[in-house]
C-alpha cells in the first residue's frame, strides 16, 4: 500500500506540475478569472482583505487578472446553475456545501482530487477533517476545497433583558430557561426572538435544541427523509409557544438586525455574520450585546446548526489557474488573517488553532458552537435536495404555529410531504 500511495503521489505531482506550467502559459496570455463570493465578502473589511489576497496572488502571476464579485444566496446558485447551462461559469466560486450536488449534477464543479492529491501532505492537513469529507461524495471525488463555516449562536441584547427583569450574566442553559425569559421579555413589551417559522435555517436551529445528526437530514438511499416524527412534535409545539413573542420578522431580515439594535429584540439567533453590525452599533450607539450557546432541552446540549461555505472550481480551460487560487485563500495564513480581522470561523483547522485566533471571543464561542451544532442539510454532494423540501418545512412549521394543524398532525403532515417530495 506503500508503495501504491508513494506511485500515485509521484504520478499526481507530475500532474500538478503540468497543470502549474499550464497555468503560468495562462497567465503569460494575460487571463482573467471571474470570482463569486457571497456579498458579506464583497463589503467593506472583508472586500480589502480579499482585495489584498488577489493582490498577492496575481503580483506573483503576471497577466492574471481577478475580478471578484458579490452575490445574495439565492442568485449565487442560481447564476452557478445558469452558467454551466451556457458556458459562462465562473472560474472560481462560493458557495454551501448543502448545493453541492445541485452543481456537481449541472456540471459547475470540476472534480479535484488528482489536484488536491497533488498539493503537499502539509497543506491537506490544515483543514477540518468534517469540512473536507463533506467535498467528498466517494474516495477518488473532491469538489470542493472546505472554506469558510460557522456555527449558529445566540446574540442577547443585554439592555431589553436588563428592561425584562432578566440577570444575562449567566446564559440560560436550557430552552425551559431561554423560553421563561423570552415570556419575561415580552411581558415588559418588547419582543423576545424573530420567527423562527420563516426560514428552513432557523426552523432547523430549534429543531437542534431537540434533536440532531441522528434524526435530520436525508436518506439518500430510500428517499425519504430522516427527521423523527416524536422530535418534531415537540419542536412544532416549541414555535406554537413562541407565537405570540416573536417579531414577525425573520431572522434574515434588516428590521429583525433594526429591532435588536434600537433595543425592541432580546434575542438574534443566527450566524456570527450579524456581529461587524452590531459591533458598529455598539460604538455608534451604545448597543450592550453578547452572544452565548442556543440552548438545547438539557444543560450541556446546544441548538443550533453548522454549515461550511465551500470554494469550488469550474471545468474548463482555467481549472488549473483557478484551483491555485483557491488553494491560496484557503490556506492557513490567509485562512488566519480572515479570522483575525473578522472574528469569523472558518475550516482551516491550522489557522482554528492559531493561539491569537483561538483567544478572541468570537471565535472562541463560534468553534464551541460548531461542534455542538447540527448539520444542516447533510449529507453532502449525495443527491440535489429538491426545492419544495426546504419550503415544506417552512409552510408546516408556520401553518402549525398559526393553528392549522396540532403539533402531533404538523409532524405527520411535513414529513408525509417530505417523503413524497423527495420521492419525486
Amino acid at each position: 500500500m506503500g508503495t501504491l500511495n508513494t506511485l500515485r503521489s509521484g504520478v499526481a505531482g507530475l500532474v500538478a506540475l503540468a497543470a502549474l506550467g499550464s497555468a503560468g502559459s495562462a497567465a503569460a496570455e494575460d487571463v482573467t478569472l471571474q470570482y463569486w463570493v457571497y456579498s458579506d465578502f464583497a463589503q467593506g473589511d472583508a472586500l480589502a482583505l480579499q482585495q489584498e489576497f488577489i493582490k498577492e496572488f496575481t503580483a506573483k502571476h503576471p497577466g492574471v487578472t481577478i475580478e471578484i464579485v458579490g452575490k445574495g444566496d439565492d442568485d449565487l446558485t442560481a447564476g452557478q446553475v445558469a452558467g454551466a447551462a451556457s458556458g459562462q461559469l465562473p472560474d472560481v466560486f462560493m458557495n454551501a456545501q448543502s448545493v453541492g450536488a445541485q452543481l456537481v449534477d449541472v456540471g459547475a464543479l470540476d472534480n479535484l482530487y488528482s489536484k488536491w492529491m497533488a498539493m503537499p501532505e502539509t497543506f491537506r492537513a490544515q483543514f477540518d477533517a468534517d469540512a473536507l469529507k463533506g467535498c467528498m461524495p466517494k474516495p477518488d471525488e473532491l469538489y470542493c476545497l472546505p472554506y469558510t463555516g460557522f456555527g449558529s449562536l445566540l446574540f442577547r441584547n443585554l439592555t431589553v433583558l436588563e428592561k425584562a427583569g432578566i440577570d444575562a450574566k449567566t446564559p440560560p442553559a436550557t430552552w425551559d430557561a431561554w423560553f421563561a425569559q423570552m415570556k419575561k421579555v415580552k411581558e415588559a413589551g418588547m419582543y423576545a426572538i424573530p420567527d423562527d417559522t420563516l426560514v428552513f435555517n432557523s426552523v432547523a436551529e430549534i429543531y437542534a435544541t431537540s434533536g440532531g445528526n441522528d434524526s435530520w437530514g436525508f436518506d439518500w438511499a430510500n428517499r425519504k427523509t430522516r427527521i423523527d416524527p416524536a422530535i418534531m412534535t415537540k419542536v412544532l409545539q416549541k414555535f406554537v409557544d413562541m407565537k405570540g413573542l416573536n417579531s414577525s420578522t425573520s431572522r434574515n431580515d434588516q428590521a429583525t438586525k433594526d429591532l435588536f439594535i434600537s433595543n425592541q429584540l432580546a434575542f438574534h439567533n443566527i450566524g456570527p455574520w450579524v456581529n461587524p453590525t452590531y459591533e458598529e452599533a455598539a460604538k455608534a450607539s451604545g448597543l450592550k450585546y453578547d452572544f452565548v450557546l442556543i440552548p438545547g432541552d438539557t444543560a450541556g446540549k446546544t441548538g443550533g446548526i453548522r454549515s461550511y461555505e465551500m470554494i469550488g472550481v469550474a471545468p474548463g480551460k482555467h481549472a488549473d489557474l483557478a484551483f491555485e487560487f483557491a488553494t491560496y485563500i484557503t490556506e492557513k495564513n490567509q485562512m488566519a488573517r480572515w479570522a483575525k480581522l473578522l472574528s469569523r470561523y472558518n475550516a482551516n483547522a491550522a489557522a482554528m488553532a492559531d493561539p491569537e485566533v483561538s483567544a478572541l471571543p468570537l471565535i472562541k464561542v463560534s468553534v464551541e458552537a460548531a461542534h455542538g451544532a447540527m448539520d444542516v442539510a447533510a449529507p453532502y454532494f449525495i443527491g440535489s435536495v429538491p426545492s419544495c423540501y426546504n419550503s415544506t418545512v417552512t409552510d408546516v412549521a408556520a401553518a402549525t404555529a398559526d393553528g392549522e394543524y396540532t403539533p402531533e398532525a404538523g409532524a405527520k403532515e411535513m414529513i408525509a410531504q417530505l417523503n413524497d417530495c423527495l420521492a419525486k
